[in-house]
């Protein structure tokens, strides 16, 4: 049956048909873009069907504010809003295409960025890239050739309403489907790509913009005197660092590894008559290494970006969400930058991709000089799995670029194999599973080994390369691997009856290795966590922390605090342990009374209320310590050539040259 064009006109202008004929074009081309622009690691049917629906809601909503007006208006109005919407596509396709991520409302307000883009931006555009534009094209058409025209008929309230609650409701959805796939999705937003892949790009937009200004309306109502208290606090709570390790390292390299997933109970543990980890045990009695085994760590939603902020900073991180994804644009005192103005070149090594947990923007007010992530490694299959790249061959790799930093240096490395929920290949697995019950605990031995050797691994790289004899070298367990979902098999893996509230706040221990040239060391009973770190590196290299704003406690001071707060209020002590309200005697484990711990409670929920105001309102931007020049952001650029030592960078590296799979 033949359809005359008077037919399709007709049918075109319809109450409603031009509205659903621009739903579904931008629908399909919002769908292509996805598909053939972004690398959005799609994992299982479930990611797969919610990037195909999630541009409906956002289609849904925005071109029904075109049906706001009547007539002509109607017309103009959904061909603004299609050429807006596409624009912001595009741009966004451009910007990816670079720098391998999707535009922030901060990013916008640097505009360095796009100035280093400049004469790139040509090369970044593409003949077929017109195709992007087809549903604003076909409109252009339609309105030409009068195929659409203007229609006088009102659209009424009720009709409107009914659109929105659609649009709303599909969006519910949509995140519901999306929380069920990735739970905290909204909440600990560890990548944007994550945002983008289970709700959308339009609403990832949204989402960053009710961020940006949340974080800035919190900014904006603190003032200078905001950071008295804290300032007094922390002063009158500094502990003075024990002259004997004082400066022991002085001008010596600094290596961080942040072992993924590594609780302290795998320490010295046998499967089977088998150690787990035996070089990580052989470290526990090495003469030269500090092992703390009532060591915690005191994450919260950001698990090992929260780890990582600690240690960096000496600070708490929030109560919820990721500090790294809300708060990186603020003013920071982090060791690079501390040591960065002391002659110490500082550098990342990761083998995930930069905007994971928003890393390529926090480091750089942290003042790391370079940040070495996927596009510097070999990410072929044979070398990645689940999150990223396998420690051996990533440690492997990673010599080439570390050997050739300016020493001294200040570096990290970030493992990933032994993360939830700990697969390994066929090839890389010489050591049994455990036989608990539970596929997740079962697997964890197995990964833990796998980690042990790539550690020994590093060792082996670090001393023949001659590095190790001048370096420190920082171990620590980022956060809890098998959480309390697994309790029963873990109850096997102790050998108890049952994991108690008191035995899972004692398995929130993580190991803290600290490998210091030259210096005695041995297993220390000190109670501390990661937010004790930075001051007692910091001692050891000979720079006193008294003038900054740290909630950390020398861990080598005779002085140390050992209550350690863990984000949700919380606290273990040496003493006592309290768990939602109820204490604790470490020495047997029961219940005791709970004014024994008030004082300890008054202090840890003191120094958790005192460092959420310093991140919540940036106040450090009103405190420069004696001798400390603030960061400056635009001086850190990591998508130029990492590897070029001479200076700040000049190379842009483009995506298409980066070295994956």
């Amino acid at each position: 049956m033949k359809i005359s064009f008077n037919q399709i006109k007709s049918l075109l202008n319809k109450k409603y048909a031009l509205y659903f004929l621009m739903v579904f074009l931008f629908w399909v081309k919002t769908y292509i873009v996805y598909k053939a622009e972004f690398n959005l690691d799609l994992q299982n049917g479930m990611q797969k069907f919610l990037l195909a629906i999630n541009p409906i809601s956002s289609a849904l909503f925005f071109f029904a504010l075109a049906l706001f007006f009547k007539g002509r208006g109607r017309i103009i109005a959904m061909t603004v809003i299609d050429v807006l919407l596409s624009v912001l596509l595009y741009a966004n396709v451009c910007y990816y295409r670079f720098f391998n991520d999707f535009i922030t409302l901060p990013v916008l307000s640097q505009t360095k960025n796009f100035g280093d883009l400049g004469g790139s931006a040509a090369a970044l555009m593409k003949p077929y890239d017109i195709f992007y534009f087809f549903d604003t094209i076909i409109l252009i058409v339609l309105i030409a050739t009068k195929a659409v025209r203007a229609n006088a008929e009102k659209v009424s309230r009720r009709s409107l309403a009914g659109l929105m609650i659609a649009a709303i409701a599909f969006f519910i959805f949509n995140l519901g489907l999306a929380e069920a796939d990735r739970p905290q999705l909204l909440t600990r937003t560890f990548d944007r790509s994550y945002i983008v892949k289970y709700l959308g790009m339009y609403n990832y937009t949204l989402y960053d913009a009710v961020q940006t200004t949340k974080s800035s309306a919190q900014r904006a109502m603190a003032d200078s005197s905001d950071v008295s208290d804290v300032e007094n606090y922390v002063k009158a709570n500094y502990t003075e660092p024990d002259s004997k390790y004082f400066g022991a390292a002085k001008g010596m390299n600094v290596i961080y590894v942040s072992l993924e997933s590594f609780q302290n109970f795998l320490i010295n543990y046998k499967l089977d008559g088998k150690e787990v980890t035996p070089f990580l045990n052989s470290l526990t009695k090495d003469k030269n290494t500090f092992y703390f085994d009532n060591f915690f760590h005191q994450t919260g939603q950001g698990k090992t970006s929260d780890a990582e902020f600690m240690m960096e900073n000496s600070l708490f991180p929030l109560p919820t969400g990721s500090v790294f994804t809300t708060k990186a644009q603020n003013t920071y005192q982090a060791a690079p930058a501390i040591l960065g103005q002391k002659g110490y070149t500082s550098a990342v090594f990761h083998g995930n991709y930069k905007t994971f947990w928003n890393r390529d923007e926090m480091y750089k007010s942290f003042g790391y000089d370079r940040f070495f992530d996927a596009k510097y490694y070999d990410m072929s299959d044979k070398n990645t799995l689940n999150y990223g790249m396998k420690d051996k061959p990533w440690f492997n790799e990673s010599m080439q670029y570390l050997t050739k930093l300016p020493q001294p240096f200040y570096t990290k490395f970030i493992t990933l194999s032994n993360h939830f929920p700990f697969p390994l290949d066929e090839e890389d697995a010489d050591f049994p599973k455990g036989n608990f019950g539970d596929k997740t605990v079962d697997n964890y031995f197995q990964t833990a080994h796998y980690l042990d050797e790539a550690m020994q691994q590093f060792f082996t790289y670090l001393k023949e390369s001659g590095l190790y004899d001048h370096t420190v070298i920082v171990m620590y367990g980022d956060h809890y691997g098998i959480s309390e979902n697994h309790n029963a098999a873990m109850a096997k893996v102790l050998g108890v009856p049952e994991i108690t509230p008191y035995l899972n706040a004692q398995l929130q221990r993580v190991p803290l290795f600290i490998h210091v040239p030259g210096v005695k060391g041995g297993i220390k009973h000190t109670y501390g966590g990661e937010v004790d770190v930075m001051p007692t590196v910091m001692h050891l290299l000979g720079i006193d922390t008294k003038d900054y704003i740290q909630f950390g406690s020398d861990l080598l001071s005779s002085q140390h605090r050992q209550v350690v707060p863990f984000r949700n209020g919380d606290f273990v002590t040496n003493k006592y342990t309290q768990v939602s309200g109820t204490l604790y005697d470490n020495a047997t484990g029961e219940k005791v009374n709970p004014k024994l711990g008030k004082t300890d409670e008054k202090i840890a929920k003191e120094m958790l209320n005192l460092s959420d105001k310093v991140v919540y309102d940036d106040l450090l931007r009103f405190y420069t310590p004696k001798g400390f020049t603030p960061v400056n952001r635009n001086k850190y650029d990591y998508s130029f050539d990492q590897t070029d030592m001479a200076g700040l960078p000049k190379t842009p590296i483009p995506d298409s040259a980066k070295k994956n799979k």
